[in-house]
C-alpha cells in the first residue's frame, strides 16, 4: 500500500507474517467491491498493525494515525492529508476519493477525526480498515462503527500455539516447554513476546539443552519495560493489604490458595479492578499469567525466600496430577487438563521424578503434541538418565516426527527403535493402544484381539475395515473430542481415500491438515503422501518449494516464471489440497524431496 506518511513496503517488521490467514483473507475480502471496510481489535501487542499492514499490501491508499499527544486537536490525525482550517463537510469532500484508508489506533483520534471517519464510512465511497485497541476509551463515532452495523467488526484472538512455536524458531530452536511457557506467559502479546526473547539471550537464562541444538529457558523472568508497564497495576500497588494478597498469590502458585485464608477487603478490591479472579471452589487466582512470574521477579530476594513454596510442599500434588493423567489414559480420554504443578516445577528449574515424566510425555504423544512429549521424556532423563519408559516415550515420539532431530541421540542406541509401538510393563495405560496400532498403520485385520467394544477405536477399526469415508470421519470426530488430534487427523486422511466423492474427500483432507497442524510436525503412515499425487508437475513443484519457506517471488526467480502465474499454480494446488493458506503445506508435503529448477 503506498501512504502519505511511510510506505508500507519498507517497513522494518520484527517477524514474518504468519498464523493469521483466515483474518488476513477476511480484511483483503472486506476491501473488494461492493463492501465498505471493516474494524480490527484486540488487546495492544495482538499484531493489529502488521495484519492490516500485511492486508492492504500494494494497495494504493492512505493512512493515518491517532496519538495521545494530539487528541485534543481538531483533525490531528488527519492533518497530513487535509488543508489548515478545514471544514468537516469539505474533509469528507477532499477524503471521498480515497480508495482504502487505514485508520490505525483509532482509540486516540481526536473527535473531529472520529466524526470524519464516521462521516466516510456512511457512503461507502472509502473503504476504510480501521484498527482499535481493547479495553481502552474509544471515541463514539469510532465505536458507532461496529456497533451502528456501519462496518463489520474483527476481533482478534491470541496468535495460535503453532503459529507462536513457528515464530519463535526463527531465531533459533527453543524447546517445546519453554515455547508453551513464552506463550502462556505473553498470552497473545507478541511485542511482549520479542522482548523477552531479547532479554532472555541476553541472559543466563536460555541454557542450552544437553544433546540438542535446543535452547531452554528455566528461571524467574526477566523484568523488562514492556513487563513492567504490563503489570503495572500490581507492581505499583500502594495498598498494603492489596500488595501483601497479590504476592501472597504470586509466591502461593501452582497450587491456588483459598479465599478464605487472605484478606478478603484486599480481594474483593482487587477482584473488582480485575486484577484477580475467584473460581467456583473458591480458590483464588491471579488474572494474567504474567502477573505471578512478574511480582516474584520484582519481590527482593529476603522477601522471596520468605514467600516462596517450596518444591517440597508440591510433591502430593505432583503425584495427584501424575494420576490423573495415567487414569485419561487408561479411560482413553486425553483432553487437555490442568497441569500447573509439573510445568512450575520444570521452570523453575527442578528435575521432574521420572515416573511423572514418562507418564506426561505419553498423555502429550497420545493427544499427538510430539515435540513437546519429547522434551517431557528429556526432562525425566535428566533425573534418571537410565529410566527405561523416558527412554522408550522419547523414541516414539522421535520416530514420529517429520523431521529428525538431535533428540534421536538421546532415544539411540538404547532407545525404542523407530516405527515400534511397543511400551514397557509399568507405563500407564493398557495395550489397547498398542493393538490400534494395526488400525493408524491401515491394516485393521491384523489386530491380533478386539479392541474395546463401542469405544472410539473399535469404531475407528470397523469404518476402516469396510472402507466407509463417512464413518471415518465420524470416528476422528470423536476421536478430536477425546483429545486424541493426531489419531483423528489419520482417520480423515484414511477417510480422503475412502471417499467417492470428490467433494467429501477436499472436506475430509481439509480437516485432516486442521488436526496435523497442531501435532509438532508429526508424519505417519497415515499422512504421508497424502495429497501430492492429485497435483500436476509443475504444482508439485511450487507447492513443495512453498512448503520450504520460499516466497511467491522466490518461487518465480527460481523457476523463472512470473509471480503472476506462481500465484495462480498455488491457488489451485490450495483448491485441489483442500489448504486454506501455505501454512498448512508444511504438513502436507515431504520437504526432504524437494525439487529444484
Amino acid at each position: 500500500m503506498t501512504t502519505h506518511a511511510q510506505d508500507a513496503k519498507t517497513l522494518e517488521l520484527p517477524w514474518p507474517f504468519t498464523g493469521r490467514q483466515d483474518e488476513l483473507e477476511l480484511i483483503r475480502r472486506s476491501l473488494t467491491a461492493g463492501r465498505h471496510g471493516i474494524v480490527v481489535t484486540g488487546p495492544g501487542g495482538f499484531g493489529k498493525t502488521r495484519l492490516v499492514t500485511e492486508a492492504v499490501r500494494g494497495t494504493e491508499g492512505a493512512r493515518v494515525t491517532g496519538t495521545p499527544e494530539s487528541r485534543g486537536l481538531p483533525f490531528a490525525a488527519f492533518a497530513h492529508l487535509l488543508p489548515e482550517s478545514v471544514s468537516l463537510p469539505r474533509a469528507v469532500r477532499i477524503l471521498s476519493g480515497v480508495r482504502v484508508l487505514v485508520v490505525d489506533d483509532a482509540h486516540l483520534l481526536d473527535e473531529a477525526s472520529a466524526a470524519l471517519v464516521h462521516q466516510l464510512a456512511v457512503p461507502g465511497h472509502t473503504r476504510l480498515v480501521v484498527v482499535a485497541a481493547d479495553g481502552a476509551p474509544v471515541p463514539g463515532a469510532v465505536s458507532r462503527l461496529w456497533t451502528g452495523e456501519l462496518l463489520p467488526r474483527l476481533a482478534l484472538e491470541p496468535l495460535p500455539r503453532e503459529a507462536t512455536a513457528q515464530l519463535l524458531s526463527l531465531g533459533g530452536a527453543l524447546e517445546p516447554l519453554t515455547v508453551n511457557r513464552l506463550h502462556r506467559v505473553c498470552a497473545g502479546d507478541l511485542r511482549l513476546m520479542r522482548e523477552l526473547l531479547v532479554a532472555l539471550r541476553e541472559s543466563e537464562w536460555l541454557t542450552r539443552v544437553p544433546g540438542t541444538d535446543e535452547w531452554a529457558w528455566r528461571g524467574p523472568l526477566p523484568v523488562t519495560p514492556t513487563v513492567r508497564e504490563r503489570a503495572a497495576a500490581l507492581l505499583d500497588r500502594r495498598d498494603p493489604a492489596e500488595r501483601a494478597a497479590l504476592e501472597h498469590l504470586a509466591f502461593a502458585e501452582p497450587l491456588p490458595p483459598q479465599a478464605d485464608d487472605l484478606d478478603l477487603d484486599a480481594l474483593e478490591h482487587l477482584e473488582a479492578e480485575g486484577l484477580i479472579r475467584i473460581d467456583d471452589r473458591g480458590a483464588a487466582h491471579l488474572a494474567h499469567p504474567l502477573h505471578g512470574p512478574a511480582l516474584r521477579a520484582t519481590a527482593g530476594r529476603l522477601r522471596a525466600r520468605r514467600l516462596a513454596r517450596t518444591p517440597e510442599r508440591c510433591r502430593a500434588a505432583l503425584a495427584a496430577e501424575r494420576d490423573a493423567l495415567a487414569h485419561g489414559i487408561r479411560a482413553m480420554d486425553v483432553r487437555r487438563p490442568p497441569t500447573h504443578v509439573g510445568e512450575w516445577l520444570t521452570e523453575e528449574g527442578v528435575p521432574v521424578p521420572a515416573d511423572y515424566a514418562a507418564v506426561r510425555a505419553r498423555y502429550a504423544r497420545l493427544r499427538g503434541e510430539l515435540r513437546e512429549a519429547a522434551a517431557w521424556a528429556g526432562e525425566g532423563l535428566r533425573r534418571a538418565p537410565g529410566d527405561a519408559e523416558c527412554r522408550s516415550e522419547l523414541g516414539q515420539a522421535v520416530a514420529q516426527l517429520s523431521v529428525t532431530t538431535a533428540a534421536d541421540e538421546r532415544a539411540a542406541p538404547n532407545g525404542t527403535p523407530h516405527g515400534t509401538a511397543e511400551s514397557p510393563r509399568g507405563t500407564a495405560g493398557e495395550d489397547v493402544y498398542v493393538r490400534y496400532e494395526a488400525v493408524r498403520l491401515g491394516e485393521p485385520e491384523r489386530i491380533a484381539e478386539p479392541l474395546p467394544a463401542g469405544g472410539v477405536f473399535a469404531r475407528h477399526a470397523d469404518a476402516l475395515a469396510r472402507a466407509d469415508g463417512a464413518a471415518l470421519d465420524r470416528a476422528a470426530e470423536a476421536l478430536a473430542e477425546r483429545g486424541f488430534l493426531l489419531f483423528a487427523a489419520e482417520a480423515h486422511a484414511q477417510a480422503v481415500r475412502a471417499h467417492r466423492d470428490p467433494h467429501a474427500a477436499r472436506a475430509s483432507r481439509t480437516r485432516a491438515v486442521a488436526l496435523a497442524r497442531h501435532c509438532q510436525g508429526a508424519r505417519t503412515p497415515a499422512l504421508a503422501g497424502l495429497v501430492l499425487g492429485e497435483l500436476t508437475a509443475r504444482q508439485r513443484q511450487i507447492v513443495t518449494l512453498a512448503a520450504s519457506g520460499l516466497s511467491n517471488r522466490q518461487i518465480a526467480e527460481r523457476l523463472t516464471l512470473s509471480v503472476r502465474t506462481v500465484g495462480n499454480h498455488l491457488y489451485g494446488a490450495y483448491t485441489r489440497l483442500g489448504a486454506g493458506d501455505r501454512g498448512a503445506l508444511p504438513w502436507l508435503v515431504e520437504l526432504p524431496g524437494t525439487e529444484s529448477a
